[in-house]
């Protein structure tokens, strides 16, 4: 166990809104404490989430929102093994088994929408065909695939043609969350991923008219949000960015001029949140060449949901210094499923497995048992 609220903070919720409900456009939260999207790699044949999921969210749905898991919107969009699709009806039956289970238990849940791009293997491609990108550049690092890690490859630079169909992709996977009970979506333009790849000049070096300025690099961004928002009312749409991550071998040249654009053209389509990674994804706050994303909260005119490194008393200074509407945790909701509670309680937090975190089945996914239970 480590204890990560120390006697100082223990009693921190005592001044702080964290715990008190909130309005998200039209959904009610119970608390300001987001589950933050955590890929587990629990996924059945045909990228089916399990009734074993269900357990798990159904378990943390003490959470104001859950963001669920990055899901594939098809099954080019895949790239690590297991990960779950919703791209299907029998995915979106799966999904409904989770969403029932989270709604009973009072919580709230969205559904993150993802195509990896270029960060994929042939192995998780149909027809083991090269993964898709804006531009043909190879990523640094390794693909996790169901016969272990391989590096990744080159990619195959989309084609100007593929890309109202990709667009529509995204829009078909939002209607299907909504069928499958999500309470909204979140659009994955983060990471490293192909929405992000489009936006930045190192992976993106087309000359057509999603390629070279700002404004054509988040052209295809933008597209999609149109797409998601006209058939998921806006105040249930979210969208991820990770303006100065360098996750999945990601860079740009002026992050700040970037993602200020981004962020004002949103403002276009009434989004309910802006869910910002503050630094490197799953890493340090700090970042060289990176700026002060108070400019995007800002710049944003809805929620903004704040991520990366938080433990309570940073979150809560964020709220007593407005430097955030909700602040998404990520690993701590891991092994422990009463994360909400033991904030409360200012009690220690128990330390998730790092062997049972991708793949498997119930060991070091649904068996961290709640403070009271242990």
């Amino acid at each position: 166990m480590t204890n990560a609220n120390t006697s100082a903070n223990a009693n921190v919720h005592a001044s702080s809104d964290l715990f008190k409900p909130m309005q998200l456009g039209a959904v009610q939260l119970q608390n300001r404490i987001v589950m933050a999207p955590l890929t587990r790699s629990r996924a059945q044949a045909g990228d089916v989430p399990t009734p074993l999921a269900a357990e798990y969210y159904a378990q943390r749905a003490s959470a104001g929102l859950i963001i669920a898991e990055a899901t594939q919107i098809s099954p080019q969009g895949k790239g690590y093994a297991w990960t779950p699709g919703i791209y299907d009806q029998a995915q979106v039956a799966g999904w409904k088994k989770i969403t029932d289970a989270v709604h009973a238990k009072g919580g709230r849940i969205f559904l993150q929408l993802w195509h990896v791009g270029r960060i994929s293997h042939p192995d998780l491609q149909p027809g083991h065909a090269l993964p898709v990108a804006p531009s043909a550049v190879k990523p640094e690092g390794n693909a996790f695939t169901e016969t272990g890690f391989k590096p990744f490859v080159e990619p195959r630079a989309l084609e100007l043609s593929e890309l109202p169909a990709l667009v529509e992709q995204y829009k078909t996977a939002a209607q299907l969350a909504i069928q499958a009970g999500f309470d909204g979506v979140e659009i994955h333009a983060a990471n490293g991923y192909l929405l992000d790849q489009f936006l930045r000049d190192k992976t993106n070096q087309r000359t057509d008219a999603y390629g070279g300025s700002i404004e054509n690099r988040a052209r295809l961004l933008l597209e999609v949000v149109a797409a998601v928002t006209s058939v998921v009312p806006s105040e249930r749409v979210g969208i991820r960015l990770s303006p100065i991550s360098p996750a999945n071998d990601i860079a740009d040249s002026d992050p700040k001029a970037l993602f200020s654009y981004v962020v004002q053209q949103l403002n276009r389509y009434k989004l309910v949140y802006l869910h910002v990674v503050e630094g490197a994804t799953g890493g340090p706050r700090e970042v060289a060449g990176g700026f002060d994303l108070q400019v995007l909260r800002d710049l944003f005119q809805g929620i903004y949901i704040a991520n990366n490194g938080y433990d309570l008393e940073m979150a809560a200074k964020a709220r007593q210094g407005n430097r955030a509407d909700l602040v998404a945790f990520g690993r701590p909701f891991i092994a422990n499923p009463d994360l909400v509670e033991r904030f409360k309680a200012g009690a220690a937090l128990a330390d998730f497995n790092q062997a049972t975190l991708y793949g498997g089945g119930a060991e070091g996914y649904t068996d961290y048992p709640t403070l009271q239970a242990s």
